[in-house]
């Protein structure tokens, strides 16, 4: 759709959506440029505090993947005020409102639509050195991939639809979500990325697909160094797909070269969809090391090293 609008050409925007990144960054001076991002989407768990916490922590990802620190949001949201309780919105803008303050990101403001579906989300503004920008583009063959949150979240959020989700892993599913990715963000800025995504609605195989076209790269992942949240695959199995999940492994075809022995399930859970999934970062081989203690002292325990970038094109996914 964006290839039919007009082209983008401003001298002050440093990303725009070329490259389908996670923020725009607009310079202001030779030290400061903005970051801003918006985002928001329908309940996915059924705890209104947590739903609010969850939409928070999606939306400042978008700023903590460029590089940036949140400086304020505005929020977003939809509320069939006729058909549920106010107070459930008190508590979806509670959530947000905790979880933005955890970030020093306070929310000054907002717009609300009556609708028949709730959604919240926020709008984001950040700040970042305009030469310390962190792009989804600039990996280079050799550099070490590392993603710094579990798979899974889309899974689980159909299941807990299904009323099929064991509440051990809703609870960690809740607890990935609403973790912030300040702390795989700082740790990433200490060793220096070559470049950074979160991992979203198009799961980790579209987001790291973009990162390889946009670099001119390929990349190699191993299955079995990919973290999972508990019982996903089982979900899986028990038919708990999002349509989004479907659709992303869809629309890699022909684009990931998959080992004869990951069968369908996993592939679908390496393709999950991803609410408030964790960052995908590419570092250079010598910085591997330095990264994953760093991401260790940041406490980001599920972080993984994944697989590598190499010369060529696509993803190769093997056991």
């Amino acid at each position: 759709m964006l290839r039919h609008l007009p082209p983008l050409a401003h001298p002050n925007v440093l990303v725009g959506t070329e490259t389908r990144d996670d923020a725009a960054v607009y310079q202001l001076n030779d030290e400061t440029a903005l970051v801003a991002t918006v985002d928001f989407f329908t309940p996915i768990v059924d705890d209104p505090y947590a739903f609010g916490q969850i939409g928070a922590a999606n939306a400042l990802s978008d700023v903590y993947a460029m590089g940036g620190q949140p400086l304020y949001a505005l929020a977003i949201v939809a509320f069939p005020r006729d058909l549920l309780p106010t107070g459930m919105l008190a508590e979806i803008a509670r959530g947000g409102i905790e979880k933005a303050a955890e970030a020093g990101c306070p929310i000054i403001g907002g717009h609300s639509i009556d609708d028949a579906e709730p959604k919240y989300g926020l709008a984001v503004t950040g700040i970042v050195h305009p030469a310390r920008v962190v792009r989804n583009v600039g990996a280079r063959p050799g550099d070490a991939l590392f993603l710094t949150k579990p798979l899974g979240t889309g899974i689980i959020a159909t299941a807990i639809k299904r009323g099929i989700a064991p509440p051990e892993t809703v609870e960690a599913a809740i607890a990935a979500m609403t973790t912030l990715n300040r702390g795989a963000s700082e740790a990433m800025l200490r060793v220096g990325p070559h470049a950074a995504t979160d991992i979203t609605g198009f799961g980790l195989l579209g987001h790291l697909l973009e990162m390889t076209s946009a670099s001119g790269v390929g990349a190699r992942l191993s299955a079995r160094a990919l973290p999972f949240l508990p019982r996903v695959r089982e979900l899986a199995e028990a038919g708990a797909i999002p349509g989004g999940t479907r659709r992303n492994l869809e629309a890699v075809t022909g684009a990931v070269r998959w080992a004869d022995a990951i069968d369908e399930i996993d592939r679908l859970c390496i393709a999950d969809a991803q609410t408030s999934g964790g960052l995908l970062i590419a570092v250079s081989a010598e910085q591997a090391d330095a990264l994953q203690a760093a991401l260790l002292a940041a406490e980001t325990p599920a972080a993984a090293r994944i697989g590598e970038i190499v010369a060529g094109s696509g993803i190769e996914v093997f056991r």
